[in-house]
C-alpha cells in the first residue's frame, strides 16, 4: 500500500483518492463492476415487471370467444403476482447472502465473487425464457441466489484492500456506482421501447456480465488480511462460523443492529420504492397512453430515480465521514420516509400529467431510499472481524431480506384492500405505500443500539474479547 504522510494531529493531508496504489483502483473497479451489473440485473425486473406480468397473465384474463381483456382484473393480478415474485426474489437474495457470506470467509472473496456473478448472470438470461409466472418466479429466485452473495464479498474485498483513511469513501463510491447499474437497466428498457413485446431481450442482455469473471481471475488476489486470518484460524475461531455472530455478546449486538438497519432500508426500497414503476404505469395506462410510450416514460422516470440514488448514496458517504455513521443513517431514514409519501401521493390521480410530475419526485425518491445502502457498504464491514466479515455482512444485509420480503406482498394486498374501502385509482396504492413506509421506524430503533465506528480501524478478534476470553451469552 502507498505510504501516507501524516499531519501532526494524526490526520492525512491527502484526499481519500490520493496516494493510493494502482491495485486499489483495480480492486475498486472490479468490485464496482460486479455490484453494478448485479444491480442492473436486479432492476431489469423492476422495469419490465408491469409489461412482463401483463403478458404472462394475459391469456388468463382474455375471453376466448370475444377476445376482450378484463383490464381491471389483469392489472390487479399483475400487481399482486409481481409483488409475490418480488418477495420470492428477496427470499432467494437472503439465502444466497447466508450461503455465500459463509463461503466468502471460508473459500475467499475472489472465488465467491466469480461464482455469484456467474449465477446471477446465467439466471437473469434464463428469466427471458419464462412462459408462465411460476417459471418466471423460479428464474428470479435463482438469480437472487447470486445477487445475494456478490455484495458481501465485494464490500469485504474493498474494505480490506483500502487504507483506513480511504475506506469509507471507497465503499461509498462502490455503492454509489450501483446506481449506474440501475441506470443501465433503464437505458436498456428505454432503447427497447415496447416492453410488452421486447421484455425478454432485456434479460438476454443481462447475461453479459458473466464475461467479467475472466478479468477478475486474472487481476485480483485474495487480500492479505483474509490470507492471514485463514492461516491463524483455530478451533473456536474458525472462518465463517455463523453461530459465533450470535453467541458472542458484542458480535450479537452488531449483527442485530445490521439486520434491523438493513430491514428498514430493504423494506423501504424493495417493498415500496421500486414500485414507482407500477405507480406511473397505472396512471399513464389509465389516462389512455399507448403501451410503447408508457414503457419509455417509465424507463426515463426510473433513470431519473437512479440519478437521485447516485447523488444520495455519495452524499451519505460524505456525511458519514464528516459527521458519523449513526447521524447519516438517521438523516437518510427520515428523508426516505418523507420522500416515499411525497412521491406516491404526489402522483396519485394525476393521470396523463403523472410523467411530468414523476421526474422531480423520482429524483427525491431515489435520493432518499437508496442513500442508506451506502451505509450498509461502509458500516457493516466495520462491525465484524476479518474471519467473519463476509459472514457478518451477508447475514446482516440478507437476513433483512427475509424480514422485508413480506413488505412487497403487504403492499399489493393493502392496495387491493384500500380499493375496496373507497380509495379509487392509484390512491389505494398510495395508501398502501404510506402504511408500509412505517418500516423505517425499525431503522430508528436500531440506531439506539448501534456502535459508532467512524475513524476506527477494521476490528479483529481482540475487540470482541475480554481479558478472561471471548464474551459469550
Amino acid at each position: 500500500m502507498a505510504h501516507t504522510p501524516m499531519l501532526d494531529n494524526g490526520k492525512s493531508p491527502l484526499k481519500w483518492y490520493q496516494g493510493l496504489d494502482r491495485y486499489c483502483w483495480i480492486v475498486l473497479t472490479i468490485a464496482a463492476l460486479g455490484w453494478l451489473f448485479d444491480t442492473m440485473d436486479q432492476n431489469l425486473y423492476n422495469l419490465v415487471r408491469p409489461a412482463s406480468m401483463r403478458q404472462l397473465l394475459l391469456a388468463d384474463y382474455t375471453n376466448p370467444l370475444t377476445k376482450i381483456v378484463d383490464e381491471a382484473g389483469l392489472k390487479t393480478a399483475a400487481n399482486q403476482k409481481g409483488a409475490w415474485i418480488n418477495a420470492v426474489f428477496l427470499m432467494g437474495w437472503a439465502i444466497g447472502g447466508f450461503v455465500f457470506g459463509v463461503l466468502g470467509d471460508r473459500m475467499g472473496r475472489v472465488k465467491t465473487m466469480v461464482t455469484t456473478i456467474l449465477i446471477y448472470a446465467l439466471f437473469t438470461g434464463m428469466s427471458g425464457l419464462a412462459w408462465n409466472w411460476q417459471i418466471y418466479a423460479a428464474a428470479r429466485f435463482l438469480t437472487a441466489i447470486g445477487v445475494g452473495g456478490e455484495w458481501a464479498a465485494g464490500a469485504s474485498l474493498v474494505a480490506e484492500v483500502f487504507p483506513q483513511r480511504s475506506r469509507g469513501m471507497a465503499l461509498g463510491m462502490l455503492q454509489a456506482l450501483s446506481a449506474v447499474g440501475n441506470m443501465m437497466a433503464a437505458v436498456i428498457t428505454l432503447i427497447l421501447g415496447n416492453l410488452d413485446k421486447y421484455w425478454p431481450i432485456a434479460y438476454f442482455i443481462g447475461f453479459l456480465p458473466a464475461l467479467l469473471v475472466f478479468w477478475i481471475l486474472r487481476s485480483v488476489k485474495e487480500p492479505d488480511a483474509w490470507v492471514q486470518a485463514k492461516a491463524h484460524a483455530t478451533f473456536g475461531k474458525e472462518l465463517g462460523a455463523i453461530s459465533e455472530l450470535f453467541t458472542n455478546r458484542v458480535m450479537r449486538r452488531n449483527t442485530l443492529v445490521a439486520i434491523l438497519l438493513a430491514t428498514a432500508g430493504v423494506g423501504g426500497l424493495w417493498g415500496i420504492g421500486f414500485f414507482s414503476t407500477n405507480m406511473i404505469d397505472n396512471e399513464l395506462r389509465g389516462a389512455g397512453w399507448d403501451k410503447s410510450v408508457v414503457g419509455r416514460a417509465m424507463s426515463i422516470m426510473f433513470l431519473i430515480q437512479q440519478i437521485g440514488a447516485f447523488v444520495g448514496i455519495y452524499l451519505f458517504a460524505v456525511v458519514a465521514e464528516r459527521m458519523s455513521r449513526r447521524a447519516a443513517f438517521a438523516i437518510w431514514f427520515a428523508l426516505a420516509w418523507g420522500f416515499v409519501l411525497l412521491f406516491f401521493w404526489g402522483l396519485a390521480g394525476t393521470g396523463g400529467k403523472a410523467f411530468a410530475w414523476s421526474l422531480p419526485l423520482a429524483f427525491l425518491l431515489g435520493f432518499g431510499t437508496l442513500g442508506p445502502f451506502s451505509g450498509f457498504s461502509i458500516y457493516f464491514p466495520e462491525l465484524f472481524p476479518t474471519r467473519l466479515r463476509t459472514t457478518g455482512c451477508g447475514v446482516g444485509y440478507n437476513a433483512a431480506r427475509v424480514f422485508a420480503a413480506p413488505a412487497a406482498v403487504i403492499l399489493g394486498n393493502l392496495s387491493r384492500w384500500f380499493a375496496t374501502q373507497g380509495f379509487t385509482g392509484s390512491k389505494s396504492f398510495a395508501m398502501a405505500a404510506s402504511s408500509v413506509s412505517a418500516i423505517y421506524i425499525v431503522g430508528f430503533i436500531a440506531l439506539i443500539f448501534a456502535p459508532e465506528t467512524k475513524g476506527k480501524g477494521l476490528p479483529e478478534d481482540s475487540v470482541f474479547e475480554t481479558p478472561a476470553g471471548t464474551e459469550k451469552a
